[in-house]
């Protein structure tokens, strides 16, 4: 047999039939839906059709979810009841607003054991690629394809390149995974890896916990790619093992007999491959509106005189909807609030590393944290991380997307600019006229204290922080 990638092996573990087209009909292991599928159960009535495997979808209350209270308006309780509605017609488990395990699904799918490596694990949301981390083929799709797997469990896609990122080399202190993924994403372009499937490789990728391969594999939608993947090794199995919905015993033994094959041939072949050391990388904050215009925290903003044509006017329009001075150091821009959340990074991780930070400071603009799921609240409240971000001065509030999406009433006002864990600074992503400046959840911290974008480093020395 020919060499495999991980993405030859898990394509073939699922593909059913191909059509003449190159189309693959694949078998769909967990399908994990939210408020946005209502188009699709619409679609389901209009059929009068019926779900093919109900036991394998599993829905969650995420983008609507309230993070103060009861819902902000009419129109998003109802945005939510319709899911639970639909959830209890069709026969599935749905984490609802007053179920304990309520989250964020790309936070709740892997903290609930329903995530687990060779999975095909579909969503109607394009951050879905973060379950690759698991060694799990998984991917965003649109409200017709979420119809088609509810009605069949089956999805038909075409399979992508193959494009290996290989990290190696030790991060400097204060450099994390959100940091590499907005390196290569600034490296390689928006589109650098279009409809490319992105495996991670490399020492830099074993050495990152669950946390951070699903941070790093999370992002791979912002530089273009179809998914992101990372083979499970012992951090994997060890972060599985006793979830609610992993397998046990005997089960458990034959499940990790065959994980342990989730991993490319050395001789396997990539359509594409890029190398990227460790070392040059450091704390990274986005300075326009797409997660490719970012830099080093210590650069300055760019200058349209060093471009032409098209690019010059389009650096010009950037920077003059973000309010940004060409040359101006990115530490000197001043922030008015920050936002620690988002299925990027509201991980019990994630609060760890900007609570480190944030102790025994006091914040010098207002905030929100936003827990990824109502466990890691219940988590970080029994280690006394809310109590460090309420003395700062920024509240702490329910689990849900938040202010990533500003779909709940938790949004950025127009002209605000906002330090942010979240995965986009379109313009309007976090509320109409907003701007957004993407970073790790330490560097947020760090705007939070200063005042500015800053460079989280000096912050952390004599904090025993690595």
């Amino acid at each position: 047999m020919m060499p495999r990638t991980l993405l030859d092996k898990l394509w073939q573990e699922h593909e059913i039939t191909r059509r003449d087209d190159g189309a693959s009909l694949l078998w769909v292991d967990r399908h994990l839906i939210h408020e946005g599928s209502h188009h699709a159960f619409a679609k389901l009535a209009a059929r009068k059709a019926n779900t093919a495997e109900p036991g394998l979808t599993y829905g969650v209350v995420d983008h609507y979810a309230p993070t103060r209270g009861a819902p902000a308006t009419t129109d998003i309780a109802r945005m939510i009841s319709t899911l639970e509605d639909n959830a209890e017609r069709y026969g599935i488990t749905c984490f609802g607003l007053d179920d304990p395990r309520q989250g964020i699904v790309h936070v709740i799918g892997p903290e609930q054991g329903l995530t687990l490596p060779g999975m095909l694990v579909n969503c109607g949301d394009s951050h879905t690629s973060t379950h690759g981390a698991f060694g799990a083929l998984a991917f965003g799709i649109g409200a017709t394809e979420v119809a088609h797997v509810l009605a069949t469990q089956t999805i038909w896609q075409k399979k992508p390149k193959s494009l290996r990122i290989v990290i190696n080399g030790q991060l400097a202190p204060g450099v994390g995974a959100k940091d590499i993924a907005l390196a290569w994403i600034s490296k390689l372009g928006a589109d650098g890896a279009r409809g490319q499937a992105i495996e991670y490789a490399g020492e830099t990728v074993r050495s990152l916990s669950m946390a951070g391969r699903m941070t790093l594999c999370n992002l791979s939608i912002e530089g273009g790619g179809r998914f992101g993947m990372i083979a499970p090794d012992q951090t994997t199995f060890d972060y599985v093992r006793g979830r609610p919905y992993a397998p046990t015993d005997a089960d458990w033994d034959r499940a990790l007999e065959a994980w342990a094959s989730l991993k490319s041939d050395p001789d396997a072949a990539f359509d594409r491959e890029v190398e990227i050391n460790a070392a040059d990388i450091v704390p990274i904050v986005t300075w326009g509106t797409s997660p490719e215009e970012a830099l080093p925290i210590t650069s300055t903003v760019p200058e349209p005189n060093n471009l032409e044509g098209a690019d010059a006017q389009k650096l010009s329009e950037t920077l003059e909807y973000m309010g940004l001075r060409p040359g101006q150091p990115l530490s000197d821009v001043v922030v008015d609030q920050v936002f620690i959340g988002s299925c990027t990074n509201a991980r019990i991780e994630d609060l760890r590393d900007a609570a480190a930070v944030l102790s025994g400071r006091k914040s010098k603009v207002p905030g929100l944290v936003s827990p990824g799921s109502k466990l890691v609240k219940e988590q970080a409240e029994a280690e006394g991380l809310d109590r460090v971000f309420v003395k700062a001065g920024l509240d702490w509030v329910g689990s849900g997307c938040s202010m990533c999406v500003a779909m709940n009433g938790d949004a950025v006002p127009a002209g605000n600019r906002c330090a942010s864990t979240t995965n986009r600074n379109f313009r309007g992503r976090q509320g109409r006229g907003a701007r957004t400046h993407l970073m790790s959840p330490a560097m947020v911290a760090a705007a939070a204290v200063t005042g500015h974008l800053a460079d989280v480093r000096p912050l952390l020395a004599g904090r025993g922080v690595a």
